[in-house]
């Protein structure tokens, strides 16, 4: 793979006045999975900001133990962090990485959007996942990958769409190579990480919720038609239930764990 890592490190100098994370960049062709891999790398002594970059992987992992198809020519990235959190909070990472990553496209005029809990949506198809893995002692979060796959120039699903297309349908190249993208993606990881933890939890998760493209969306939960109005701080889909009337013995407000309902790319229901 023809990757420019001193691109990637220049991109990153330009963009980042006070650099929140020491990232340390290890470009690979291919592997199984970079979250793997960093974890590796982890435990051979690497430093947080440690950084797994390859255009392909062959057994790349999705959320909930699911596969995540990972052909060549996309990015997939993992960063090693230490975070400070109780281990109840480790989802508030992947809050933090979603946003941080769809502000920093949206700053490049890509408009991307969230879908609960954790993929990014550029006009109504997946652009890309997070995925994010921690270790745990007494309680505390003594270590944290953050993996992201995004598509590129790979090729995709119906419901998917890669960047480099989407330019082209656009007739304008805001991101115009892979190293762009790298770049691009770590400095919103690092600034939606810093947004946690300098602004805290609430702020993070206002800034989420407005690139949330799920506000408003209806879902059948138990046979009830619910509406959905927010995501709680531990990343549960928060939903109220349509024309609720107080005399009624149901609650109004519910919230539903992610892996408990898939929203998928249009209406759904449990």
């Amino acid at each position: 793979m023809e990757f420019d890592q001193q691109l990637v490190v220049n991109v990153l100098k330009a963009g980042r006045e006070y650099p929140y994370l020491p990232f340390s960049l290890h470009i690979f062709d291919s592997l199984t999975s970079t979250n793997q891999t960093a974890w590796n790398l982890l435990n051979q002594g690497k430093k947080p900001g440690t950084v797994v970059i390859a255009t392909q992987q062959t057994a790349g992992k999705g959320q909930w133990g699911r596969q995540w198809l990972s052909p060549s020519g996309g990015l997939y990235l993992s960063v090693a962090i230490t975070p400070k959190l109780e281990a109840t909070e480790s989802y508030q990472l992947t809050l933090a990485s979603a946003w941080g990553i769809a502000s920093q496209l949206r700053k490049c005029n890509v408009s991307v959007g969230i879908k609960w809990p954790n993929d990014l949506v550029l006009d109504g198809h997946k652009l890309g996942g997070i995925l994010t893995e921690t270790k745990i002692h007494k309680g505390q979060i003594t270590q944290a990958v953050i993996g992201v796959g995004i598509n590129w120039a790979n090729p995709v699903p119906e419901t998917g769409i890669n960047l480099e297309s989407w330019q082209d349908s656009q007739h304008f190249q805001p991101i115009p190579n892979l190293e762009m993208l790298t770049a691009t993606v770590l400095l919103g990881i690092e600034s939606g990480l810093e947004c946690l933890n300098i602004e805290g939890i609430v702020i993070l998760l206002s800034r989420y919720i407005d690139l949330l493209i799920n506000m408003g969306d209806e879902v059948y939960v138990n046979n009830l038609l619910r509406t959905v109005v927010g995501v709680s701080p531990e990343g549960n889909l928060r939903l109220r239930m349509a024309g609720y009337d107080s005399k009624e013995l149901i609650t109004p407000e519910i919230s539903v764990e992610p892996g408990t309902i898939s929203l998928g790319y249009c209406k759904s229901s449990v």
